[in-house]
């Protein structure tokens, strides 16, 4: 009984975090066009300048990056789970994530 408990707990901490990770990608994509959009829109949102928009983009992703590091880990073993979202087991310790 307690293994099956387990293994539920594992499922849905994996969900969370598959979701928080899908959430994470989004926001990031979002973010990007959006600061793309600032710097070639001058008309409407005033002239930012190329530097500027990189090093925002820059650490968009730098903070994406560690987001992922942290989040995207195995609930079971806490490893890193890879560049699989769909992922369905875990490659390191077995556990099944969906």
């Amino acid at each position: 009984m307690r293994q099956v408990k387990d293994a539920q707990r594992i499922v849905r901490e994996f969900r969370l975090r598959q979701s928080r990770q899908f959430l994470a990608i989004g926001l990031t994509l979002i973010l990007l066009l959006l600061l793309a959009l600032f710097y070639t829109r001058t008309d409407i949102f005033g002239a930012f300048a190329k530097d500027t928009v990189f090093m925002m983009q820059l650490g968009i992703i730098a903070v994406f990056i560690g987001f992922s590091a942290v989040n995207w880990r195995c609930p079971s073993c806490n490893k890193y789970l890879g560049s699989d979202i769909r992922r369905r087991t875990c490659k390191h310790c077995g556990a099944r994530l969906a």
